[in-house]
């Protein structure tokens, strides 16, 4: 049996991945936004970009066969697998202190940036730089039909909904229990609650990496 390990509500963990491996991250609850980002484990100064996979893939939010692509636009992690809607997010920061100040919070308010930080060094790593730019798994951001404006609407995942993310290099995935319970994200009543994530050898999909986004006419 695959082993789950919980992270708790308004937490952080960190987590190794040699490449060909996946973590899978499972919505215990179905109402739960997960933040997530990656790193080169060989160079930490090379981490998962929404920006350039954005690029990459031409889309605001990825499907199955996606690839997240990294500040230097090589593929690190790859959606093989999504038993949720499919509703995630990439545009959105993610949360820290200031976020809350300006939500009008008086006292120190656990965040997102704060949870990745914590959980890397909990594992004896030093990010070079805070990433505010992290896949918002599970988070539900439609554009609105002006197309132009962004809803931010609650969670519409289910309990025990998975997302699989392949290793494309050998990297370091840090993920965040989003502490967000002032803008309601996180289902009906916005409790913020734990989710749980296995590390997988096999069994699943073994989807190819699909190449860079060029326009019509530009050989690649």
């Amino acid at each position: 049996m695959t082993e789950k390990f919980e992270v708790a509500a308004s937490h952080g963990a960190a987590l190794r991945l040699s490449k060909g491996q996946a973590v899978r991250l499972i919505n215990t609850h179905g109402t739960q936004v997960v933040d997530c980002w990656a790193w080169n484990a060989a160079d930490l100064s090379e981490h998962m970009s929404m920006e350039t996979t954005r690029v990459w893939t031409q889309r605001l939010y990825p499907k199955v066969g996606d690839s997240f692509v990294t500040t230097k636009r090589r593929p690190i992690l790859t959606v093989v697998e999504d038993t949720s809607p499919g509703i995630h997010d990439t545009t959105m920061a993610a949360c820290d202190r200031h976020r809350y100040e300006l939500l009008g919070v008086k006292s120190y308010h656990r965040n997102c940036l704060d949870n990745m930080m914590e959980a890397m060094r909990g594992i004896g790593l030093e990010p070079p730089v805070p990433i505010l730019a992290s896949f918002n798994v599970f988070m539900n951001i439609p554009v609105e039909p002006d197309g132009q404006s962004l809803a931010t609407l609650p969670a519409v995942s289910k309990p025990g909904n998975y997302i699989t993310l392949r290793a494309e290099m050998d990297c370091i995935v840090a993920l965040s229990s989003c502490p967000q319970d002032i803008v309601k994200i996180q289902g009906a009543d916005n409790v913020v609650r734990p989710f749980h994530y296995s590390i997988l050898d096999r069994g699943f999909p073994d989807l190819p990496v699909t190449g860079p986004w060029v326009p019509a006419g530009v050989q690649a």
